[in-house]
């Protein structure tokens, strides 16, 4: 995991001399976001995964939804869902995001994926709710398939909740930083969870309305104040 964007760049230029053409090696060649552009002038991606545990090591890869937004509005003609051939059963994890092992053996190999997630992150910011996520399982599948990570700029909508409310003087309890609990708080719609696009788009919407926030008192934000 890169700790902050200006490291994540460092990181950037290293692994950018060592890597061989291909996918990797283009997102490696554009410069990460600089952290003190405005959030106006910012593009991101979000992200959203959906895995058959939590650890990077030993889990895979399911389902991958992106949507990408420039300043601040969300550009739905670049969304995208994938299902992964993982080539792993989805075990117990079907419960909670209902893919089938039918489902990823009709699904496109992880290489491909990856493709399409480093072109669309190329030049962006990594936005997630719980950004740690989907760094990690990003970066070990680019590991597994190019023999490197992924560093990159990130901005983590859970984090950010968890700033705006303790900011308002409310308890951060574990429930109360989900996703759908931070969305209820600027009543944003219900959508159906654990749909890999669904999820980015919502955390899309999510950041928005929290920048929106951060913008009333009339400072200017800046990557930098907002990455984790």
């Amino acid at each position: 995991m890169f700790t902050n964007a200006r490291s994540a760049e460092s990181t950037r230029k290293r692994l950018l001399r060592g890597i061989q053409a291909g996918p990797l090696h283009d997102y490696l060649a554009t410069a990460l976001p600089d952290p003190s552009m405005s959030v106006r002038d910012l593009s991101l991606l979000a992200v959203d995964l959906e895995t058959t545990g939590l650890h990077p090591k030993r889990d895979r890869v399911l389902s991958v939804g992106f949507v990408p937004i420039d300043g601040l509005s969300i550009d739905l003609s670049g969304a995208r869902r994938f299902v992964v051939q993982a080539g792993v059963e989805v075990g117990q994890s079907a419960t909670i995001h209902g893919i089938t092992d039918d489902d990823c053996a009709d699904g496109t190999p992880l290489e491909e994926v990856l493709s399409e997630v480093l072109a669309a992150l190329r030049g962006r910011v990594l936005l997630a709710h719980y950004t740690d996520i989907e760094e990690r399982f990003l970066s070990a599948a680019c590991e597994r398939v190019y023999g490197a990570r992924m560093p990159v700029a990130r901005i983590d909508t859970l984090e950010l909740h968890r700033r705006l409310i303790v900011r308002w003087g409310e308890a951060p309890m574990r429930l109360a930083l989900r996703l759908w609990t931070a969305r209820e708080r600027y009543g944003l719609p219900i959508y159906r969870a654990h749909e890999a696009l669904i999820d980015a788009v919502s955390c899309a919407e999510l950041f928005l309305a929290q920048v929106a926030e951060m913008q009333a008192d009339g400072r200017e934000i800046t990557l930098a104040k907002l990455a984790s």
